[in-house]
């Protein structure tokens, strides 16, 4: 696995949209890039990031802007600026060679799943799930996007999981209510596993499956013998939705080798049947395998920030998890 190289003190982020631009939420946008730039980075837009709409830009637009971050030597790493639906129009257009010849880290969540799992398992460079670069607009900040900064320079910090999360999501707000109590809940019991981690929003990692761009096996084959922990970010799957997709994954060979298995809240919940949850969704795929659900992972605040690629170290005992990850 490579790793990049990581940011410091005067490092330049590149910050694209491949997905929507930010649109409506330019001021909330613009206070993030200045929280960033507060920690000592530059940033470096590129022309589609504050437009409106379903998509920043056109296919071929998003996807060159990337490809100039990529191929810019001034720029240190790449942050999506925010989430959206067709991310993965841009994956035929990426220039795979620039990317192979000048690994950067890239850092997105939700959507640019597309790109960071694509970039992990076909070029076995290391991605950061977690943050886009409109994620840092609290006021004041929480530790779990200090912690990503830590992440972004190097410090190879452990993770906890938080006290509260937020159970409401509230667009308008202006702060945060974080009022309900975290717990990691675990299907088969306590565990502490350690192996290669990836995943990312299972919403779109679905639909990589059978792609010319599903290099899953080529990924297990390599680091299977370590054993792989899945991790997964629901955003508004069913349980039964999870459950299929998850099905249609193992069906393509997705989870040789899966060693466990983290499934983050979920922002929308639903479910069809009384009797069916989210939890009885990975039972019936992953059988016995260490499992937790409603971990501190994906759309749901607070949120841990992830290094696919990497070898993580999780535990959870006590409805509490703790991560860490060693660069090897």
């Amino acid at each position: 696995m490579r790793y990049p190289k990581f940011i410091d003190l005067d490092s330049t982020i590149g910050v694209c949209a491949p997905s929507c631009g930010v649109g409506r939420k330019i001021s909330d946008f613009e206070k993030s890039i200045q929280t960033l730039k507060s920690f000592g980075f530059r940033v470096k837009e590129t022309a589609s990031v504050r437009n409106d709409g379903m998509v920043s830009n056109d296919v071929v637009t998003r996807s060159n802007e990337f490809n100039d971050l990529i191929k810019d030597p001034n720029i240190n790493m790449i942050m999506t600026a925010t989430g959206g639906d067709f991310c993965m129009e841009t994956l035929p257009y990426l220039d795979y060679d620039a990317m192979n010849k000048n690994p950067k880290w890239i850092m997105g969540a939700s959507d640019p799943t597309s790109i960071l799992y694509v970039t992990t398992t076909a070029l076995d460079i290391a991605t950061i799930y977690g943050m886009n670069a409109g994620s840092f607009d609290d006021d004041p900040l929480h530790d779990c996007q200090f912690n990503c900064v830590e992440l972004l320079k190097g410090n190879m910090i452990e993770q906890n999981s938080f006290p509260f999360y937020e159970k409401d999501k509230n667009f308008s707000a202006k702060r945060r209510k974080l009022t309900e109590p975290v717990e990691w809940k675990t299907v088969n019991g306590d565990f502490h596993v350690n192996g290669r981690i990836i995943g990312g929003c299972i919403d779109v990692l679905r639909n990589i499956v059978g792609t010319p761009y599903d290099f899953t096996k080529r990924f297990i084959d390599k680091y299977g013998r370590e054993g792989i922990i899945w991790y997964f970010d629901v955003f508004s799957m069913s349980s039964e939705d999870l459950y299929l997709s998850l099905f249609q994954m193992k069906l393509a060979g997705w989870f040789n080798n899966a060693k466990a298995i983290i499934l983050g809240r979920v922002m929308y919940p639903q479910q069809f049947n009384d009797d069916f949850d989210y939890s009885d969704a990975i039972k019936k795929i992953f059988g016995n395998l260490p499992m937790v659900y409603d971990a501190d992972i994906g759309h749901v605040f607070p949120k841990m920030t992830i290094i696919n690629g990497s070898v993580a170290d999780v535990e959870c005992k006590g409805s509490k998890g703790t991560i860490k990850f060693e660069l090897k």
